[in-house]
């Protein structure tokens, strides 16, 4: 399902997709805090406090959100 922003909702998961026009770039996951985690690579995960962080050249723009119930883990 879309939402029209990254906002915290709680008991909500919500991910951004960065894009460049109609490519997709990469995706961030919301965490229950309000940060975002980002696969970069190969490499670890990484945590960013905002969608900015990543934005630019090399990632794109967040041009979607879409959201989920939050799983109880």
């Amino acid at each position: 399902m879309c939402c029209a922003d990254g906002s915290l909702e709680v008991g909500i998961e919500k991910i951004a997709i960065y894009a460049d026009g109609d490519e997709y770039m990469h995706a961030a996951r919301q965490l229950g805090n309000s940060k975002w985690t980002s696969k970069i690579g190969c490499k670890e995960d990484i945590e960013h406090n905002t969608l900015d962080a990543l934005a630019g050249p090399a990632y794109g723009q967040v041009t979607v959100f879409i959201k989920r119930l939050r799983s109880a883990r």
